[in-house]
């Protein structure tokens, strides 16, 4: 059996999420799904539109997740531990640096592969899109309003 261990936020589920995950499945038999923490999102992307343990119901019930489980503040390393998979899928998009992770891993006796997925072709594959899309057409309809009103 190979274990293979995704991460990411997954703030507002997207078809590049999606895309990730099934690439990341393909890479074994097991696919276990972290999911960030509140604190890092914020400490490292943005504010959480929606909460760590919503994030995590909606990720463990698709169906190429086998398991998934909410992160631990600080040390990135310990869930990998605790999960001790073959292999870590990495995002077209997350900002790791696959060989200084391999380094990083090494260095604490995990012997793990490093492999990254390919880029979701699809226009809105990313939350911040997505609720960028929301804010103009609210705005541009805010506008159509205005006109009609005239």
């Amino acid at each position: 059996m190979v274990k293979v261990m995704a991460s990411g936020v997954f703030d507002i589920l997207h078809p590049g999420h999606l895309h990730y995950l099934k690439q990341a499945k393909e890479m074994g038999d097991e696919l276990v799904v972290v999911v960030a923490c509140d604190d890092n999102v914020r400490r490292f992307k943005h504010e959480p539109v929606t909460s760590e343990e919503m994030r995590c119901t909606m990720v463990r019930s698709l169906k190429m997740v086998d398991e998934a489980y909410v992160g631990k503040e600080g040390d990135m390393f310990g869930i990998v531990q605790e999960i001790s998979p073959d292999i870590i899928a990495l995002g077209y998009d997350q900002s790791f640096d696959e060989e200084d992770l391999r380094v990083r891993l090494a260095e604490r006796g995990l012997d793990v592969k490093v492999r990254r997925v390919g880029q979701c072709a699809e226009d809105l594959n990313g939350t911040r899109k997505i609720i960028q899309r929301i804010i103009e057409e609210h705005d541009r309809r805010i506008a159509d309003e205005k006109d009609r009103n005239r």
